[in-house]
């Protein structure tokens, strides 16, 4: 299991080209898309004084933690292509604990990317204490640890990266967009907003959310609770990652 996971660490830093996917993408769609809504958006709910850049941080950070958990999911499909899953799969290590490895190589990468990206916060007037950073890290552990499970739960059914890239896309990215990144669930339509409340992703952005105005809890907007998000969160961890090792136990 600890071999898994230094193994994700070591393929990460000899493909240099994955840290600009996974981070430089979500910089640059966060400087666009806030940039280019700022005269013309006002998120519902949202205090009055909330710039549409300072609204997208804590979006743009799951959406860096969203790329990492695909990035490093998608060597599930090329192991499978290049014979090393099936040298895993005969050694004595239980498939729960592959999974488990896999999980927390590309958790790991996805919390130092997530805690890269801290250090723009200032840049739209969030001023984090140590509390908030390491409650921030916290909660940025338990979202990168559920979308890398999912992503497991994806890939270890894949046969090919062209599928898998569909399925992610597919499956991932509506996750992501339905969960306040881009819009809070108050102004929402009515069928949107119950889908945004069921999607386990909506709880870990309010976590974030609430996190990262830790001292000022009025300027996270109308997101649900810290205590029952963070509960759903750790929730969704589990069920995603007990998933992930039931279908790593069907696989052959």
């Amino acid at each position: 299991m600890r071999a898994l996971w230094w193994r994700e660490i070591v393929r990460f830093v000899r493909q240099r080209s994955r840290l600009v996917g996974a981070f430089a993408q979500p910089l640059l769609f966060w400087v666009l898309l806030g940039g280019g809504f700022s005269a013309s958006l006002r998120p519902p709910g949202a205090p009055a004084d909330l710039g549409t850049m300072a609204y997208f941080y804590p979006g743009i950070i799951g959406l860096v933690l969203l790329f990492t958990a695909i990035f490093s999911t998608i060597a599930v499909v090329e192991d499978r292509k290049s014979g090393f899953l099936q040298g895993v799969l005969v050694s004595p290590i239980p498939r729960g604990g592959i999974v488990l490895g896999q999980a927390l190589g590309g958790t790991t990468l996805a919390v130092l990317q997530g805690a890269l990206f801290l250090v723009l916060a200032p840049l739209v007037g969030i001023s984090l204490s140590f509390g908030a950073i390491l409650a921030v890290v916290g909660v940025i552990a338990a979202i990168a640890f559920a979308l890398t499970s999912l992503g497991l739960v994806i890939a270890w059914r894949m046969e090919s990266t062209q599928g898998f890239h569909a399925i992610m896309n597919l499956i991932l990215m509506p996750i992501w967009i339905l969960s306040g990144a881009f819009f809070p669930a108050s102004g929402a339509a009515g069928w949107l907003g119950w889908l945004m409340q069921l999607n386990p992703l909506t709880y870990g952005m309010a976590a974030l959310r609430r996190c990262l105005y830790l001292g000022a809890p009025e300027a996270a907007g109308r997101v649900p609770a810290l205590v029952p998000s963070v509960l759903v969160t750790l929730a969704f961890c589990a069920t995603a990652f007990w998933a992930a090792a039931a279908t790593a136990r069907r696989s052959r």
